[in-house]
């Protein structure tokens, strides 16, 4: 059984400026809180959160952004999820379709359709605020 998640968020930036927050290495630890890490080319490594969650760049365009996604919480012989996002603008600034694909348990599909949102993209919205953006 697949256990994935598909969400939909406004963020109220462009999408250039959503895919720098999604992909700037400096301004990713601003808003998360926590060291990260986006080699921006395919294959490319991805680490965020001090390096709890790690993965490879799948791809990276203008409009959308897809990395493997695996915690340090996982075991070693779980297979890495995939988090897919794509941007497009909206009047009240970007929608982000998001989805995350091959988690490993129910557990972890419920964790982290609530991290999504509350740890990902609330910081992220917090940040905007807070800068103007």
């Amino acid at each position: 059984m697949s256990y994935d998640i598909h969400l939909e968020f406004i963020v109220p930036a462009k999408p250039e400026v959503v895919m720098q927050l999604l992909t700037d290495e400096k301004l990713l630890r601003r808003w998360s809180g926590g060291e990260a890490k986006v080699e921006k080319r395919g294959g490319g490594n991805f680490e965020m959160f001090d390096g709890w969650v790690y993965g490879k760049v799948l791809k990276i365009t203008d409009k959308e952004l897809a990395y493997t996604w695996k915690t340090t919480d996982w075991a070693e012989d779980v297979a890495a999820s995939e988090v897919h996002y794509k941007l497009e603008k909206d009047k009240e600034g970007t929608k982000v379709i998001l989805n995350h694909t091959g988690l490993p348990n129910e557990e972890e599909m419920n964790e982290h359709k609530e991290g999504w949102d509350d740890q990902f993209f609330g910081l992220m919205e917090e940040y905007i605020y807070s800068m103007k953006l």
